[in-house]
Protein backbone atom coordinates (compact mmCIF):
# COMPACT_ATOMS: atom_id res chain seq x y z
CA UNK A 1 0.00 0.00 0.00
CA UNK A 2 1.79 3.48 -0.75
CA UNK A 3 -0.36 7.39 0.05
CA UNK A 4 -1.58 9.25 -3.00
CA UNK A 5 0.57 12.75 -2.34
CA UNK A 6 -0.57 15.90 -4.00
CA UNK A 7 0.75 15.77 -7.65
CA UNK A 8 -0.59 19.63 -8.25
CA UNK A 9 -2.67 22.39 -6.21
CA UNK A 10 -5.00 24.34 -8.34
CA UNK A 11 -6.49 27.31 -6.13
CA UNK A 12 -9.69 27.94 -7.46
CA UNK A 13 -10.87 31.34 -10.28
CA UNK A 14 -13.70 32.88 -10.05
CA UNK A 15 -15.33 32.33 -13.62
CA UNK A 16 -18.46 33.93 -14.69
CA UNK A 17 -21.68 31.20 -16.34
CA UNK A 18 -25.26 31.51 -17.20
CA UNK A 19 -26.31 34.82 -16.94
CA UNK A 20 -24.37 35.91 -14.35
CA UNK A 21 -23.78 33.23 -12.19
CA UNK A 22 -20.36 33.00 -10.30
CA UNK A 23 -18.87 30.07 -9.47
CA UNK A 24 -15.24 28.66 -8.38
CA UNK A 25 -13.24 27.30 -10.98
CA UNK A 26 -10.89 24.58 -10.77
CA UNK A 27 -10.54 22.21 -13.65
CA UNK A 28 -10.78 23.86 -16.96
CA UNK A 29 -9.19 26.81 -16.23
CA UNK A 30 -5.46 27.65 -17.92
CA UNK A 31 -4.05 26.46 -14.68
CA UNK A 32 -5.45 22.84 -15.50
CA UNK A 33 -7.16 22.38 -18.77
CA UNK A 34 -8.49 19.30 -18.14
CA UNK A 35 -7.70 15.90 -15.75
CA UNK A 36 -8.67 13.01 -18.01
CA UNK A 37 -11.88 11.88 -17.74
CA UNK A 38 -12.74 15.23 -15.76
CA UNK A 39 -13.34 18.15 -17.98
CA UNK A 40 -14.59 20.90 -15.66
CA UNK A 41 -15.20 21.56 -12.06
CA UNK A 42 -17.42 24.23 -10.97
CA UNK A 43 -18.51 25.24 -7.41
CA UNK A 44 -21.03 27.55 -6.88
CA UNK A 45 -22.79 29.42 -4.39
CA UNK A 46 -24.27 32.73 -2.85
CA UNK A 47 -26.56 33.94 -0.32
CA UNK A 48 -27.21 37.11 -2.98
CA UNK A 49 -30.25 35.82 -5.08
CA UNK A 50 -29.40 38.54 -7.08
CA UNK A 51 -26.38 37.13 -8.56
CA UNK A 52 -27.80 33.71 -9.59
CA UNK A 53 -31.75 34.54 -9.88
CA UNK A 54 -31.54 34.44 -13.92
CA UNK A 55 -29.72 31.16 -13.65
CA UNK A 56 -28.47 29.00 -16.42
CA UNK A 57 -31.26 29.78 -19.52
CA UNK A 58 -31.04 27.47 -22.04
CA UNK A 59 -27.92 26.08 -23.31
CA UNK A 60 -26.92 22.90 -25.59
CA UNK A 61 -24.50 20.13 -25.10
CA UNK A 62 -22.96 17.72 -26.72
CA UNK A 63 -20.44 14.64 -26.15
CA UNK A 64 -19.73 14.36 -22.49
CA UNK A 65 -21.57 13.75 -18.96
CA UNK A 66 -22.58 16.73 -16.82
CA UNK A 67 -22.84 15.48 -12.82
CA UNK A 68 -24.38 18.18 -10.46
CA UNK A 69 -24.30 18.10 -6.64
CA UNK A 70 -26.56 20.33 -4.72
CA UNK A 71 -25.01 21.39 -1.30
CA UNK A 72 -27.88 23.86 -0.18
CA UNK A 73 -30.94 25.57 -2.26
CA UNK A 74 -32.43 23.69 -5.29
CA UNK A 75 -32.31 23.60 -9.25
CA UNK A 76 -35.16 24.05 -10.68
CA UNK A 77 -34.17 22.17 -14.45
CA UNK A 78 -35.91 21.33 -17.70
CA UNK A 79 -34.63 20.35 -20.93
CA UNK A 80 -35.91 20.11 -24.74
CA UNK A 81 -37.20 16.81 -24.72
CA UNK A 82 -39.62 17.76 -21.69
CA UNK A 83 -38.31 16.29 -18.95
CA UNK A 84 -38.52 18.37 -15.85
CA UNK A 85 -37.09 18.43 -12.16
CA UNK A 86 -36.31 19.98 -9.13
CA UNK A 87 -33.11 19.12 -8.08
CA UNK A 88 -32.97 19.28 -3.65
CA UNK A 89 -30.60 20.29 -1.50
CA UNK A 90 -27.86 17.25 -0.89
CA UNK A 91 -29.12 15.35 -4.48
CA UNK A 92 -27.54 14.72 -7.25
CA UNK A 93 -28.00 14.24 -11.29
CA UNK A 94 -26.13 12.43 -13.86
CA UNK A 95 -26.91 13.73 -17.31
CA UNK A 96 -25.43 11.66 -20.23
CA UNK A 97 -26.11 14.54 -22.98
CA UNK A 98 -23.90 12.27 -25.88
CA UNK A 99 -25.81 13.47 -29.02
CA UNK A 100 -27.65 16.60 -27.64
CA UNK A 101 -29.35 17.88 -24.92
CA UNK A 102 -30.68 21.69 -24.82
CA UNK A 103 -31.97 21.75 -21.19
CA UNK A 104 -32.13 24.97 -18.59
CA UNK A 105 -30.67 25.44 -14.71
CA UNK A 106 -32.56 27.65 -12.21
CA UNK A 107 -30.99 27.80 -8.92
CA UNK A 108 -33.10 28.73 -5.86
CA UNK A 109 -32.25 29.31 -1.96
CA UNK A 110 -33.63 27.57 0.72
CA UNK A 111 -33.05 28.88 4.19
CA UNK A 112 -30.76 31.94 2.52
CA UNK A 113 -28.38 29.24 1.06
CA UNK A 114 -27.74 27.84 -2.78
CA UNK A 115 -24.39 26.43 -2.99
CA UNK A 116 -23.29 23.01 -5.07
CA UNK A 117 -21.17 21.44 -7.56
CA UNK A 118 -21.27 20.67 -11.55
CA UNK A 119 -18.55 18.05 -12.47
CA UNK A 120 -18.11 18.25 -16.27
CA UNK A 121 -17.28 13.88 -17.15
CA UNK A 122 -16.20 12.90 -20.36
CA UNK A 123 -17.73 10.55 -22.60
CA UNK A 124 -15.27 8.13 -24.40
CA UNK A 125 -15.52 8.20 -28.89
CA UNK A 126 -17.89 5.69 -28.78
CA UNK A 127 -20.44 7.11 -26.72
CA UNK A 128 -20.58 10.45 -27.73
CA UNK A 129 -23.34 9.96 -30.52
CA UNK A 130 -25.57 7.59 -28.15
CA UNK A 131 -28.87 8.50 -26.67
CA UNK A 132 -28.95 11.13 -24.04
CA UNK A 133 -29.62 9.77 -20.23
CA UNK A 134 -30.31 11.09 -16.45
CA UNK A 135 -29.77 9.62 -12.98
CA UNK A 136 -31.25 11.79 -10.40
CA UNK A 137 -31.61 11.65 -7.28
CA UNK A 138 -33.12 12.84 -3.83
CA UNK A 139 -31.01 13.27 -0.79
CA UNK A 140 -32.49 10.07 1.10
CA UNK A 141 -31.23 7.88 -1.88
CA UNK A 142 -28.12 8.99 -1.53
CA UNK A 143 -26.50 6.35 1.46
CA UNK A 144 -24.10 8.08 4.08
CA UNK A 145 -21.26 5.98 6.63
CA UNK A 146 -20.34 8.17 9.75
CA UNK A 147 -18.39 6.96 12.33
CA UNK A 148 -15.60 8.55 14.81
CA UNK A 149 -16.22 11.95 13.81
CA UNK A 150 -15.85 11.06 9.93
CA UNK A 151 -18.88 11.41 7.92
CA UNK A 152 -19.14 10.15 4.22
CA UNK A 153 -21.86 10.79 1.86
CA UNK A 154 -21.64 8.21 -0.89
CA UNK A 155 -22.61 9.82 -4.37
CA UNK A 156 -21.12 7.25 -6.60
CA UNK A 157 -18.97 4.45 -6.60
CA UNK A 158 -18.22 2.60 -2.86
CA UNK A 159 -17.00 3.83 0.65
CA UNK A 160 -16.81 0.94 3.36
CA UNK A 161 -19.57 -0.95 3.02
CA UNK A 162 -21.86 1.79 1.44
CA UNK A 163 -22.28 2.06 -2.15
CA UNK A 164 -23.55 5.41 -4.35
CA UNK A 165 -26.77 5.08 -6.31
CA UNK A 166 -25.50 7.19 -9.10
CA UNK A 167 -23.33 4.46 -11.60
CA UNK A 168 -21.29 5.92 -14.21
CA UNK A 169 -20.10 2.96 -16.65
CA UNK A 170 -17.88 4.44 -18.72
CA UNK A 171 -15.07 5.69 -16.09
CA UNK A 172 -16.13 4.28 -13.08
CA UNK A 173 -16.70 7.67 -11.68
CA UNK A 174 -16.65 7.70 -7.39
CA UNK A 175 -17.88 10.65 -5.64
CA UNK A 176 -17.73 11.13 -1.94
CA UNK A 177 -18.29 13.92 0.07
CA UNK A 178 -16.66 13.81 3.47
CA UNK A 179 -17.02 16.08 6.76
CA UNK A 180 -14.09 15.65 9.59
CA UNK A 181 -15.45 16.69 12.99
CA UNK A 182 -12.25 18.35 14.35
CA UNK A 183 -9.22 16.94 14.80
CA UNK A 184 -10.07 13.90 12.47
CA UNK A 185 -8.33 12.13 9.87
CA UNK A 186 -10.04 10.12 6.83
CA UNK A 187 -8.34 7.10 5.01
CA UNK A 188 -9.86 5.41 1.83
CA UNK A 189 -8.30 3.14 -0.33
CA UNK A 190 -8.47 3.93 -4.52
CA UNK A 191 -7.86 2.31 -7.49
CA UNK A 192 -4.23 2.75 -8.53
CA UNK A 193 -4.67 3.36 -12.05
CA UNK A 194 -7.62 5.88 -11.36
CA UNK A 195 -7.51 9.85 -11.94
CA UNK A 196 -8.22 11.73 -8.39
CA UNK A 197 -8.42 14.83 -6.92
CA UNK A 198 -9.67 16.43 -3.94
CA UNK A 199 -11.42 19.60 -3.56
CA UNK A 200 -11.75 21.44 0.30
CA UNK A 201 -14.71 23.89 0.05
CA UNK A 202 -15.23 24.14 3.79
CA UNK A 203 -12.52 24.54 6.81
CA UNK A 204 -8.74 22.99 5.66
CA UNK A 205 -7.12 19.84 5.77
CA UNK A 206 -3.73 18.69 5.68
CA UNK A 207 -2.74 15.66 2.61
CA UNK A 208 0.49 14.58 3.49
CA UNK A 209 2.61 17.73 3.87
CA UNK A 210 0.48 19.93 2.06
CA UNK A 211 -1.97 22.31 3.53
CA UNK A 212 -5.55 22.30 1.67
CA UNK A 213 -6.86 25.35 2.31
CA UNK A 214 -10.62 26.30 1.06
CA UNK A 215 -11.43 26.50 -2.57
CA UNK A 216 -8.08 24.39 -3.17
CA UNK A 217 -7.65 21.54 -5.52
CA UNK A 218 -5.60 18.75 -5.24
CA UNK A 219 -4.81 16.76 -8.25
CA UNK A 220 -3.45 13.27 -6.36
CA UNK A 221 -0.68 11.22 -7.61
CA UNK A 222 -0.03 7.79 -8.09
CA UNK A 223 -0.67 4.78 -5.22
CA UNK A 224 -3.82 3.55 -3.43
CA UNK A 225 -4.49 5.24 -0.30
CA UNK A 226 -5.63 8.47 0.45
CA UNK A 227 -5.33 10.15 3.86
CA UNK A 228 -6.62 13.63 5.08
CA UNK A 229 -7.12 15.47 7.64
CA UNK A 230 -8.10 17.98 9.79
CA UNK A 231 -7.47 20.72 12.71
CA UNK A 232 -9.70 20.92 15.34
CA UNK A 233 -11.73 23.61 12.97
CA UNK A 234 -12.51 20.43 11.31
CA UNK A 235 -13.18 20.47 7.28
CA UNK A 236 -15.37 19.24 4.57
CA UNK A 237 -14.09 18.16 1.00
CA UNK A 238 -15.35 16.03 -2.51
CA UNK A 239 -12.70 12.84 -3.24
CA UNK A 240 -13.45 12.13 -6.92
CA UNK A 241 -11.61 9.52 -8.66
CA UNK A 242 -11.92 8.22 -12.10
CA UNK A 243 -10.59 5.83 -15.23
CA UNK A 244 -8.97 7.97 -17.82
CA UNK A 245 -10.31 7.62 -21.20
CA UNK A 246 -7.09 8.24 -23.35
CA UNK A 247 -8.60 9.64 -26.10
CA UNK A 248 -8.18 13.17 -27.96
CA UNK A 249 -10.15 15.81 -26.33
CA UNK A 250 -11.47 18.83 -28.53
CA UNK A 251 -13.68 21.40 -26.46
CA UNK A 252 -15.27 24.33 -27.72
CA UNK A 253 -17.89 25.68 -25.06
CA UNK A 254 -20.45 23.29 -24.17
CA UNK A 255 -19.08 20.69 -27.03
CA UNK A 256 -16.74 17.77 -26.26
CA UNK A 257 -15.80 15.48 -29.53
CA UNK A 258 -12.05 13.81 -30.80
CA UNK A 259 -11.96 16.22 -33.83
CA UNK A 260 -12.54 19.66 -34.52
CA UNK A 261 -14.67 18.39 -37.40
CA UNK A 262 -16.51 17.10 -35.00
CA UNK A 263 -17.20 20.27 -33.14
CA UNK A 264 -17.61 21.85 -36.27
CA UNK A 265 -20.67 19.45 -37.06
CA UNK A 266 -22.11 19.83 -33.12
CA UNK A 267 -22.00 23.66 -34.43
CA UNK A 268 -23.95 23.20 -37.49
CA UNK A 269 -26.40 21.01 -35.63
CA UNK A 270 -27.46 23.49 -32.96
CA UNK A 271 -27.52 26.44 -35.66
CA UNK A 272 -29.44 24.34 -37.65
CA UNK A 273 -31.90 23.15 -34.56
CA UNK A 274 -30.69 19.51 -35.14
CA UNK A 275 -28.50 19.33 -32.03
CA UNK A 276 -31.37 16.74 -29.79
CA UNK A 277 -31.70 13.47 -32.15
CA UNK A 278 -32.71 11.03 -29.71
CA UNK A 279 -34.83 11.13 -26.86
CA UNK A 280 -33.22 10.69 -23.30
CA UNK A 281 -34.11 8.12 -20.73
CA UNK A 282 -34.85 8.51 -17.07
CA UNK A 283 -33.85 7.11 -13.58
CA UNK A 284 -34.85 8.81 -10.44
CA UNK A 285 -35.04 7.44 -6.95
Amino acid sequence: MSNRSVEKLVHARAVTEGAGVTAHRTIGTPALPNLDPFLMLDHFGSDNPDEYIAGFPDHPHRGFITFTYMLDGHMLHQDSMGNKGDLKSGGAQWMKAASGVIHSEMPQQSAGLMRGFQLWINLPASEKMTAPAYQEFSPEAIPVSSGDGVTVKVLAGRYADVTGPIKDPHTDVQYLDVTLDGARTFTHTLYSNRQAFVYVFEGEATLEDYGLPKHTLAVLGTGDTVRISASGGGARFILVSGRPIGEPIEQYGPFVMNSQAEIQQAMADYRDGELVQRKATVTAA
